[in-house]
């Protein structure tokens, strides 16, 4: 039997929400990270590649497989984005892969190659395994915005149908999901998403409308993905509304999956993703959670 659990936290900080807005892309781009102990290449194109982090000690280690945002489209994110995170979650003992995949405006990118990308990436794990000690058992998927979208359906790929085009072979088995500030329900963002990232990128994405190609949202939005199967940490700041938040863990607790959500109300879209600030510590301890870490002091 799954056990149902919601959490909804509400968090005051003591910063502006003016200093929050400040907090943009480039910002979190040039925050301080650790090198990577191993760049390397889950697949053939230049873009699928990420970078490794472990912590120090023998291991094994948890992983958490960290996928950055940015509207799905070329010019808005890269890895770099979340170097910063997946920097900071080493200090918790937690090994970090940061990948790079292909977008929409890359060659190839788009459906289906960006969840063949993300699929690929996650999967890579394994390869990882054979060489560094990490514990597979513990794998966690970090997502911001775009991003967010991902994780969700990364966690979720292995209950899709043997013959859908984007599930790939054997994916791996994840403990849980942490979505932040991002979409659980791609078809709702058609038209919104034109205010959200400045022009459409839900139908350049999935090479159509829900309309026009329904069996593709079927098996890429996680709302019509559910249940998911695992338990999913659910981030609600300046993109994901805590009504679209809570609108989602509605649907997903109905049909049986473990669902948490956290709202920051004055982090802005960036400032969630930038360790160093007020903004990043409670979600710095959803992500602990997800882990089944205690909280840090």
């Amino acid at each position: 039997m799954r056990i149902w659990i919601s959490v909804i936290a509400t968090t005051c900080l003591t910063a502006s929400s003016s200093i929050a807005q400040r907090i943009g892309p480039r910002d979190v781009d040039t925050l301080p990270s650790r090198s990577p102990q191993l760049r390397a290449a889950y697949g053939a194109d230049s873009l699928q590649v990420g970078e490794l982090r472990l912590p120090s000690g023998p291991g094994p280690f948890p992983v958490a497989v960290v996928i950055h945002g940015g509207c799905w489209t070329r010019g808005f994110a890269t890895l770099k984005n979340t170097a910063a995170v997946a920097s900071a979650l080493v200090d918790d003992g937690i090994a970090t892969w940061n990948v790079e995949y292909r977008q929409v405006g890359d060659p190839g990118g788009g459906w289906p190659n960006t969840y063949l990308d993300v699929g690929a990436a996650v999967d890579y794990v394994r390869t990882l395994a054979a060489r560094y000690p990490l514990d597979l058992s513990r794998v966690v998927l970090v997502g911001h915005s775009a991003g967010a979208h991902l994780v969700l359906w990364a966690a979720g790929r292995p209950h899709l149908a043997s013959g859908s085009s984007v599930r790939g072979q054997d994916p791996l088995a994840v403990r849980a999901a942490v979505a932040i500030d991002g979409p659980g329900d791609l078809g709702s963002l058609v038209g919104p998403d034109a205010r959200i990232c400045g022009k459409p990128v839900i139908a350049p994405l999935m090479g159509g409308t829900p309309a026009e190609v329904p069996e593709r949202y079927r098996d890429a939005s996680p709302k019509e993905m559910l249940p998911l199967g695992v338990r999913q940490y659910i981030v609600s700041a300046a993109v994901l509304s805590l009504g679209d938040a809570h609108a989602y863990e509605t649907e997903a607790r109905a049909r049986g999956d473990s669902v948490m959500v956290l709202s920051v109300t004055t982090g802005g879209h960036f400032g969630v993703i930038a360790p160093g600030t007020p903004f990043w510590t409670p979600v710095h301890q959803f992500i602990r959670q997800a882990f089944g870490m205690p909280e840090r002091k």
